[in-house]
């Protein structure tokens, strides 16, 4: 199955929380990267019909998914935010939903989904006794229990502890082997790349890139870095930086060098000799653009160039 945005946005007021993205998301995995704030809750909460477009359309094969009840058999959703009932058991909370969605045999269907996220053995302790990692699995549970064909998980892995984070990455990856049509959020590359073959970002609400983690990490690393070098002559180091063309721009004040860095990958193999050469002993190279807000900002004005 293939969910299709065409030209969507979503605002609150005067917040405008996803601007005109257009996007499909077919079989198999995909990861929808980018930092907190991304408007990636409000993407997944449109595909999943809880939410209207402001403008734009939101399909499910060639059906509007807002508004049509139907959608509801074929989609699984984890929101992010804390959805389940304290007071009420694992089993009592899987076996709810498998009931609301009709199915012929919800007690079957509850302990199969129970089974799938590793949480037979707590099912029967009340959900305000798990930890964050077992609430998040047994949302999971609640999800797949009617047997979906697409999965929207927003943040799945969040609170898991490392075994609990594998073995729902290898559950993901086995579904969407399967055929699944299956979106998961993250703000952590790593993450995504460990999972999912095709990588759609999203910056301030606008889709930034596309492409498999190959692709978007060679952008993120091709993309200009900008340093802090301190050492023992600043003027020296300096002027023979500029003259390699790997330099973009190079600074000196009193807390040192700032240098950007066009050709990351020449710089880091330029920097050590040419110190060397200069006679200059380096004390400090620290970067000073590696926060996320920064890496994603340099690929949505690449996607807008």
């Amino acid at each position: 199955m293939n969910i299709e945005l065409g030209q969507v946005s979503r605002w609150y007021g005067n917040v405008v929380a996803v601007n005109d993205v257009t996007m499909t998301v077919g079989p198999g995995v995909t990861g929808l990267l980018g930092p907190n704030g991304a408007g990636k809750s409000t993407l997944l909460h449109m595909m999943a019909g809880f939410l209207a477009p402001s403008t734009g359309t939101a399909t499910l094969d060639g059906k509007k998914i807002w508004r049509n009840h139907q959608i509801y058999r074929s989609i699984g959703l984890v929101p992010e935010r804390e959805a389940v009932y304290g007071f009420l058991t694992g089993w009592q909370f899987v076996l709810s939903s498998a009931r609301l969605h009709r199915l012929p045999s919800p007690e079957d269907a509850a302990a199969k989904a129970l089974a799938m996220v590793e949480m037979e053995d707590a099912k029967e302790r009340r959900i305000e006794t798990y930890s964050k990692g077992m609430r998040q699995r047994v949302k999971v549970a609640a999800a797949l229990v009617h047997d979906p064909q697409v999965l929207l998980l927003d943040e799945p892995f969040n609170g898991m502890d490392p075994r609990q984070r594998l073995h729902l990455m290898d559950l993901v990856k086995e579904l969407g082997a399967a055929g699944r049509t299956i979106l998961f959020s993250s703000h952590i590359l790593e993450e995504v790349e460990r999972v999912a073959q095709q990588i759609e970002v999203l910056v301030a609400g606008r889709h930034a890139a596309s492409g498999d983690f190959r692709e978007i990490r060679r952008r993120m690393t091709d993309r200009p870095h900008l340093f802090h070098v301190r050492s023992s002559d600043d003027r020296r180091l300096a002027a023979a930086l500029i003259a390699d063309p790997s330099s973009g721009a190079v600074s000196v004040g009193e807390a040192g060098l700032e240098v950007q860095a066009v050709d990351f990958r020449r710089f880091t193999w330029l920097l050590p000799r040419v110190a060397r050469d200069a006679g200059v002993s380096v004390w400090q190279v620290s970067p000073a653009d590696e926060d996320l807000e920064s890496v994603f900002s340099y690929l949505i004005s690449g996607s807008t160039r």
